[in-house]
């Protein structure tokens, strides 16, 4: 197993960087000769600032430990129980885990998956996408089509490549239904209770500890090995498929191993403490040997990460850094060292923590100098217009962000940033029209929701306000309080109008499947 952060060919001394910045060694590039140290800035990019910035320890009862279960279909398990059982484990995710809402990084998870997804053996491709407010290591997959990850995946994945593996490895457990066979299994052992099983997931995804997982021990405690067992043969297989995945979307395989590799690493780093992430998903020496091997079955060719995992990454680190300012200072000092040779993304995530850090005016200017270079890049527009927001210079960013969205229809992070900017203007009904179409294409995003209804509140649309409180109210599982809303806008909007009509045709949809009391 090749040594922690050693690059092939580079000399020996440069093992184990990450280490040493954690134990506030100075970094430093000067000792290589102009062509070793163009290779090795080119390789990690910044991605060793991740140690750097040394984010803050999470305790374990601040952990969000989030199911990784299978796919979808089965015997035992049916398309509609999948679907609910979906349903269930997102609405508590909305109501009881921080989640990242950062459009370019949920645009980024979004790219990564939809370019995986047309090689993937699934029946049902409308996925809906988490990203989990965490530095921890984690990913999971939910019947139902959910595919989320914790912040910290980033932090850990050096490349793209090895980012992709843990989302196309997900995407095969989905494809591969390991949920459904796993309960048909255990129905063949020894008869599990459905709902039991069910409330485990979903009390794992709310509780963030290990009541969930008691809950499903509970319903079978003799089973639990056997499960255990089958579990190593579904990731050995979603191993398999994953790489195959990965393959025919354009992306390296070798990526696989090398993040278990680091996954290893960190646990023996940890004391044996497992990452979040091995506490789901098993993971041994033959099996790290095994995607190793298969690996090296695929053609070598050079596969270069795109840009944009960089910049994400680097907004990432800035956000699970300590503070602001020490996220800027390592920044900065890896720049200094690196010279010319200094990534993209260590730039961008300079600014980002400037940006933080509140020195908006030094911000704005590397984010300037980034688009001399890279004219039109959306992350580094997107960053620039949330500046000139934090300068109350909102003419500006609008004008920003209808220019480039004039490049870009319907590009997810300039329209939020767009709407974003009519807001702090006070234009109500032109903010409101850009969330309108937001929820059109994403209904199932609740914080979309909830921006909608400020606009209508501020464009003094009050049938607005129910409507967009009422679609709120449902994701977070409140459909009671969705039917309260949709009354008062009912008895608000003018009898015979089309708005009247589809407030009460909305209200019926959502009363039909309330208890008889609750209507």
């Amino acid at each position: 197993m090749p040594e922690y952060g050693r690059i092939p060919g580079e000399p020996a001394e440069y093992i184990n960087l990450n280490m040493k910045l954690l134990s506030g060694t100075a970094l430093t590039l000067k000792g290589l000769t102009p062509p070793a140290r163009h290779r090795w800035a080119t390789r990690l990019g910044c991605g060793v600032l991740a140690a750097a910035l040394a984010v803050t320890p999470v305790t374990a009862s601040e952990t969000t430990d989030l199911p990784s279960l299978g796919g979808v279909g089965g015997g035992l398990i049916s398309s509609q129980m999948e679907t609910e059982i979906g349903e269930m484990v997102m609405t508590s995710i909305r109501r009881s885990a921080r989640q990242v809402h950062d459009p370019l990084v949920e645009d980024y998870l979004a790219d990564v998956v939809y370019r995986l997804v047309p090689f993937t053996p699934l029946d049902n491709r409308n996925l809906k996408l988490v990203v989990i407010d965490s530095p921890m290591l984690n990913a999971f997959a939910v019947p139902g089509g959910i595919i989320g990850v914790n912040g910290g995946l980033f932090l850990n994945a050096e490349t793209e490549q090895q980012f992709g593996s843990v989302i196309a490895h997900e995407l095969a457990h989905l494809s591969q239904r390991h949920f459904a066979r796993r309960m048909e299994q255990q129905q063949a052992n020894a008869p599990l209770t459905i709902a039991g099983v069910i409330a485990g997931i979903v009390l794992s995804a709310v509780t963030r500890s290990d009541i969930g997982i008691a809950a499903i021990a509970g319903t079978q405690a003799a089973a639990i090995q056997n499960m255990l067992q089958y579990s190593r043969a579904h990731e050995q297989e979603a191993d398999r498929i994953g790489m195959e995945i990965m393959a025919k979307a354009g992306m390296d395989p070798r990526g696989m191993p090398e993040m278990f590799e680091i996954m290893m690493r960190q646990n023996r780093m940890q004391g044996g403490h497992l990452p979040e992430y091995l506490s789901t998903h098993p993971l041994t020496q033959s099996r790290v040997s095994d995607t190793r091997s298969r690996a090296a079955q695929y053609p070598v060719d050079e596969v270069s990460d795109a840009l944009e995992y960089h910049l994400v990454r680097a907004r990432l680190q800035v956000r699970y850094a300590r503070s602001a300012t020490q996220a800027a200072d390592a920044f900065a000092s890896y720049i200094k060292d690196a010279g010319s040779d200094a990534p993209p993304a260590a730039h961008y995530g300079l600014a980002v923590a400037l940006k933080r850090q509140g020195d908006l005016t030094q911000a704005e200017s590397v984010i300037k100098a980034l688009l001399a270079d890279y004219p039109g890049r959306i992350s580094y527009l997107v960053t620039l217009a949330n500046i000139h927001l934090l300068q109350d210079q909102a003419q500006e960013a609008r004008a920003l962000m209808e220019q480039a969205l004039a490049r870009n229809p319907r590009n997810y992070p300039i329209s939020v940033t767009l709407a974003e900017a009519e807001l702090k203007l006070g234009n109500g009904p032109r903010a409101a029209e850009q969330y309108r179409l937001l929820t059109r294409r994403f209904p199932e995003r609740a914080e979309l929701w909830s921006r909608l209804a400020e606009a209508e509140g501020l464009a003094r649309d009050i049938v607005g306000v129910h409507r967009a409180r009422a679609e709120y109210e449902l994701l977070m599982g409140n459909p009671d309080a969705a039917v309260r809303q949709l009354r008062e806008a009912q008895e608000k909007a003018q009898p015979g109008t089309p708005v009247r009509q589809v407030v009460t045709e909305r209200l019926s949809q959502i009363s039909a499947n309330l208890p008889a009391s609750l209507r």
